[in-house]
């Protein structure tokens, strides 16, 4: 029966046998996915940088200001919808894949059309051209859609992890090449389009699942209704994600947009490391142990030790570095980026810790929710991008940066409701590291005042040291050592559960 399960693409059965040793082993092969694709953005962005100059990014980052807030409805949340739901048809998955392609057609044609208006609004002529060829990831991102959830309900992380390695792969590759080839900011358009074709095409090749015709009986309301209030979630993040970008792209120009949105993108790799491999593995499995509230407060708790004790030295490694950081990764051109790049590190630990409220929301079904918060702060996070914005582009990361921080505990609180965690609980799990993280900083700082280093390499060297002792030196301690035990515990746990033996004929 376990076998035939495994064949059926809709069924979720053979995961609850092992369903703790499933999700730790993808946040493992997730990880390892993450690490070879932040080696090939990161190879993309230095060699890009270099070949590129900050308008062309800038050009391309005026688009998709505008096409990253029609993104959410592409998929109008109904992949979450697959992922979430315990039981699920035939019929109904057809009739979600259906509804995705026409509303992908739907924004294809809708941002084509926008392409003179964005162009009048930045007085870019050029940009007319760049919205149509963006704009057919619409088209590309509807069609993928239900192949791509069905491959996430099954928690097929390996395959994944493969599709996303050989997309990005050949993306960045070509990219580089045109970059090479004088064809200048169409470069950067290419990375998103291939990508995400390749994604397309290998999310079908690994499902064994095709579409029905659409049925009006498929019963697809709830679902429908639920991934509305997550696209309508996702379209409010992004407004209040974008509107910094549309703002100093129209108040400063393309030169200043492009150093504001490299040194924002650079951040936001380890960002993306961090929590998509979590966030893929989290969301389906928090939803099949959603009725359990403790064990559903236990999971939660880990991940975000996890992701918390990676991410607290990474961003502050990134923020007392910033300024090598960028000469050696996007080279000296770009070394106005670097104040920028360090205020937003400020607030990358408070980015990981508030994309993880999503998976509480959505595995829970709660999409209407986190609606409902996302519209209660986008206020907050709008008026920081206002009131910064005559200052400069520092002034927009740091009044981002700032506010982000003071609302955060509302935030956790908010979302915390009816569960088993609390700010305390929470605390609890991420109060050494980040401590750790805040006394290896100051260290750092100290060390580079009293030791003039010239050379960028010999600057993060003397980082990496003095992160490197006092984390050495905390290992002595026996909360972190318990905390060691703990992953040494999950290692343990990324072994496959022995498979059982088949029944015997009397």
């Amino acid at each position: 029966m376990a076998v035939q399960s495994e064949k059926d693409p809709l069924s979720t059965e053979h995961l609850q046998a092992d369903l703790k040793g499933r999700s730790v082993r993808g946040v493992a092969v997730t990880l390892t996915s993450q690490g070879s694709l932040f080696v090939i953005q990161s190879i993309s962005t230095i060699v890009l940088a270099r070949l590129l100059t900050p308008a062309d990014f800038g050009l391309v980052a005026m688009v998709t200001s505008f096409s990253d807030l029609a993104t959410p409805f592409a998929d109008l949340g109904l992949s979450q919808a697959t992922i979430q739901r315990k039981d699920i048809r035939h019929d109904q998955i057809s009739a979600l894949f259906w509804i995705n392609v026409l509303i992908g057609l739907g924004l294809t044609t809708l941002m084509a059309a926008l392409g003179p208006v964005i162009a009048w609004f930045y007085g870019e002529p050029r940009l007319k051209a760049i919205t149509a060829l963006v704009s057919l990831v619409f088209l590309i991102a509807g069609i993928r859609a239900q192949p791509e959830a069905l491959l996430r309900r099954q928690m097929r992380f390996s395959a994944l992890a493969i599709r996303n390695i050989a997309s990005f792969g050949l993306a960045v590759s070509l990219s580089i090449f045109m970059a090479y080839r004088g064809i200048g900011y169409w470069a950067v358009v290419a990375v998103p389009l291939t990508a995400q074709f390749m994604q397309m095409a290998l999310s079908w090749t690994l499902i064994k699942w095709r579409p029905g015709w659409p049925r009006r009986a498929a019963g697809v309301g709830s679902m429908v209704a639920f991934g509305g209030n997550l696209a309508a979630s996702f379209l409010t993040f992004g407004i209040h994600r974008n509107v910094d970008n549309v703002l100093v792209g129209w108040y400063w120009g393309a030169g200043p947009l492009g150093l504001y949105s490299r040194a924002y993108s650079l951040l936001m790799l380890p960002l993306r490391q961090l929590n998509a491999p979590i966030a893929g593995v989290a969301v389906p499995a928090f939803s099949r142990i959603q009725g359990n509230p403790e064990q559903f407060a236990r999971y939660y708790l880990r991940a975000i030790s996890l992701m918390v004790w990676i991410g607290a030295p990474l961003f502050g490694f990134l923020f007392v570095g910033a300024d090598p950081v960028i000469s050696l990764t996007l080279g000296r051109q770009w070394r106005e980026a670097a104040p920028v790049f360090q205020i937003l590190a400020i607030s990358g630990l408070g980015q990981l810790v508030l994309q993880s409220t999503v998976w509480l929301f959505v595995s829970r079904g709660r999409s209407d929710r986190l609606l409902r918060m996302l519209l209660m702060i986008s206020p907050a996070i709008i008026g920081s991008f206002l009131i910064g914005l005559p200052f400069g582009i520092k002034g927009v990361a740091l009044c981002y940066s700032l506010v982000l921080l003071m609302i955060l505990p509302w935030i956790l609180r908010y979302t915390f409701r009816d569960t088993n965690l609390s700010l305390k609980r929470l605390g609890q799990v991420i109060v050494y590291p980040i401590s750790l993280c805040l006394v290896s900083a100051l260290l750092a700082e100290m060390v580079a005042h009293v030791i003039s280093l010239q050379r960028e390499t010999s600057k993060l060297a003397g980082i990496v040291v003095c992160f490197t002792a006092i984390y050495s030196i905390s290992s002595l301690m026996p909360r972190i050592r318990t905390e060691i035990s703990g992953f040494r515990d999950l290692i343990r746990e990324m072994r496959p559960a022995p498979e059982p033996l088949p029944l015997q004929p009397k």
